[in-house]
């Protein structure tokens, strides 16, 4: 087990980084933040020159894979990071130097235990995608299919456990420290960050979940899954069928393709609502990156080790909270959020209708081109603290990708009002969710359903009483050891000894230059 000195200095370290970034001063100037946490920051950027405008980008670039990774699921959270901070991350690329073939050659032997050319007839040398978890090389296979090759980089794995254990070290420290830190819960978002990485680092699953969103929209037209080559996949390398398309942020191709422009983004903006709402499971890397477009105008994704899932509860919630939305029912709205148990019960219903009405109507009264879901998701945020609103880390992911399908179809068509778009779409779907007909079907299933678990809910009813809310529930979290707890004998002098050595050895490198 990792000891707290060294948690200490990799925080420490990383701090470093960021000071020389600016991306501290955030924290500083933020009244919410815990003084222990604004005192390890002063210690961080001791020495250091800061520019006028933090790069929060170039910072978690700098510090590593895990690092870009956390900071892109981070760049949905404004409320967590401030506005600056969010819009600036969303910025952040997931882009390194690529390895030499030899250690990529070498890797996929070691993957499936044969020869690379018992697989493969030929496979580029250079990458066509180096990424901070894998990259990519074109191939053609022994049966003579042209393929793209994904290989984990060696080593990614154990880097990853070792930065994710020292987030929750430090997550488990902040939330113990109370008041605003308790109501973020960092502790379930580096957990649900932990659970999202682990499967990008395992492709076998990232393979799964391209099957099941191909399964999912296998009725949905202009909207294409490559397939999988189970035969040459496996937990580090993955092979799927290559694409021949033109990449989504090449607008000016696009057009000289003859690509309908702004069909191309309803459509993209309604592939995604068919996989969030109707499916409840849905590509949640959707940037540029990840998008192709063919030549007869379909939709072509790739890269699906970052997927979200919503049951259909929470479903029919986002969809009734949409639809409220969009057409001002804001009291049904807060009615909600109540029923999920987002806002706890001591609050006001009609007030927080009136809060969410002050976030709303400014948005409707506006021209269809300054209409936001991303300005949406900043208001709702915003109002978050006011009603002790804990986050809700299942909908982290839903949100990023919200926001990250405005900026796409937004670049396709900069006219589009994702409102006009998206409304038709909910409505419909909770007519044949919520309608006389499906209500019915429905009772009868659940009826059904019940009565055959009869004998186990009666065995189970006091685990599950009271009734839960709308997010599903949060699983166990490792036990952490805080550094200020009595644990057979007071360590935390011996702590404080080891913060100051190593700030100070952090520091003496930093000013050397060698951090």
């Amino acid at each position: 087990m990792t000891s707290p000195a060294t948690h200490i200095l990799r925080l420490l370290r990383w701090g470093r980084v960021l000071a020389r970034h600016g991306a501290l001063r955030g924290i500083e100037n933020d009244r919410n933040a815990p003084k222990q946490v604004k005192r390890l920051v002063r210690l961080a950027r001791l020495g250091t020159f800061q520019p006028k405008v933090p790069d929060y980008a170039g910072a978690f670039q700098a510090i590593g894979p895990a690092a870009i990774k956390l900071g892109q699921s981070l760049a949905t959270r404004p409320d967590l990071v401030g506005e600056e901070a969010a819009r600036n991350l969303l910025t952040l690329q997931d882009s390194l130097p690529p390895l030499p073939f030899a250690v990529i050659e070498q890797a996929i032997e070691a993957g499936f235990g044969k020869p690379v050319s018992e697989m493969f007839l030929s496979l580029d040398t250079d990458p066509v995608g180096s990424a901070s978890v894998a990259q990519v090389h074109r191939g053609i296979t022994t049966d003579g299919r042209h393929v793209a090759v994904k290989v984990l980089r060696p080593g990614i794995r154990e880097k990853f456990a070792r930065d994710i254990e020292t987030y929750e070290w430090a997550a488990a420290h902040l939330e113990a420290m109370g008041g605003e830190a308790t109501r973020l819960r960092p502790r379930a978002v580096i957990d649900n960050f932990k659970r999202w990485t682990s499967r990008e680092l395992d492709l076998r699953r990232e393979a799964a979940s391209a099957s099941e969103l191909a399964d999912a929209m296998n009725g949905y037209a202009g909207y294409r899954v490559p397939d999988i080559d189970w035969d040459r996949t496996c937990g580090t390398i993955m092979t799927i069928a290559w694409i021949d398309g033109t990449k989504l942020s090449n607008l000016d191709a696009l057009r000289a393709g003859g690509i309908d422009l702004p069909e191309l983004a309803q459509r993209l903006v309604l592939s995604f609502l068919t996989q969030a709402i109707s499916a409840g499971f849905f590509h949640a890397d959707m940037h540029q990156g990840n998008l192709f477009v063919e030549a007869d105008g379909t939709i072509a994704a790739i890269d699906f080790g970052i997927m979200g899932r919503i049951d259909r509860r929470a479903r029919l919630w986002l969809a009734e909270i949409l639809y409220g939305l969009t057409t001002g029912n804001y009291r049904r709205v807060a009615e909600i959020h109540f029923e999920a148990q987002y806002v706890p019960s001591h609050h006001s219903i009609d007030e927080f209708a009136t809060a969410l009405r002050a976030v709303g109507e400014p948005m409707r009264g506006k021209p269809v081109s300054e209409l936001s879901v991303g300005g949406m998701l900043d208001g709702l945020f915003a109002i978050t603290r006011d009603f002790d609103m804990q986050v809700q880390p299942h909908l982290l992911l839903l949100q990023k990708t919200m926001v990250m399908v405005e900026g796409l179809a937004t670049s396709l068509h900069p006219e589009i009002n994702m409102w006009d778009v998206s409304g038709p779409f909910v409505t419909n779907w909770i007519r044949d969710e919520l309608g006389p007909e499906a209500a019915l079907a429905d009772r009868l299933r659940t009826d059904a359903e019940t009565l055959l678990r009869l004998p186990e809910l009666l065995r189970r009813i006091e685990d599950r009483f009271p009734a839960k809310g709308g997010a599903p529930e949060q699983r166990q979290l490792p036990e952490i050891a805080l550094v200020w707890e009595r644990n057979g004998e007071r360590r935390w002098p011996g702590y404080a000894l080891a913060l100051a050595i190593g700030g100070a050895a952090v520091w003496g490198a930093g000013a050397l230059g060698w951090l």
